[in-house]
């Protein structure tokens, strides 16, 4: 018993050093992901900062204005070419619905006309 009793204080001791062990390495695993975040943000200011890269920014920016005009144009050519496709297919289905439209129209004016003269004659 008291050996049984000795060996599980001895396991206890031995788990409690390797759980300080884990958490001394959790500890120099946070700090190290602490110092890469602040080197990180530190050069990424710097770069920022750095006139260079404003004026490569500017660069760039230059460069690609004329990519961006010309873009902007040829989109509007195809959108161009869109409605001149678009618009004879719409006229065409307007030519169609037309009709179907009025006769539905009439149809619901004789409903409408139905319900009034039954109306008028339930009123009388």
């Amino acid at each position: 018993m008291k050996f049984s009793l000795i060996a599980a204080v001895v396991v206890l001791a031995l788990a409690q050093g390797s759980f300080a062990q884990d958490v001394t390495d959790l500890d120099r695993l946070g700090q190290f992901f602490e110092e890469m975040k602040n080197r990180v943000t530190q050069e990424l200011t710097q770069i920022v900062s750095n006139p260079d890269f404003a004026n490569h920014a500017q660069n760039i920016q230059t460069q690609l204005e004329p990519i961006a005009t010309k873009m902007k144009e040829q989109l509007k050519s195809v959108g161009a070419n869109i409605e001149e496709q678009i618009k004879p297919m719409a006229s065409g289905m307007q030519a169609q619905i037309q009709p179907m439209f009025e006769q539905f129209q009439k149809q619901v004016e004789a409903i409408f006309q139905t319900m009034t003269d039954q109306a008028r004659a339930i009123g009388n």
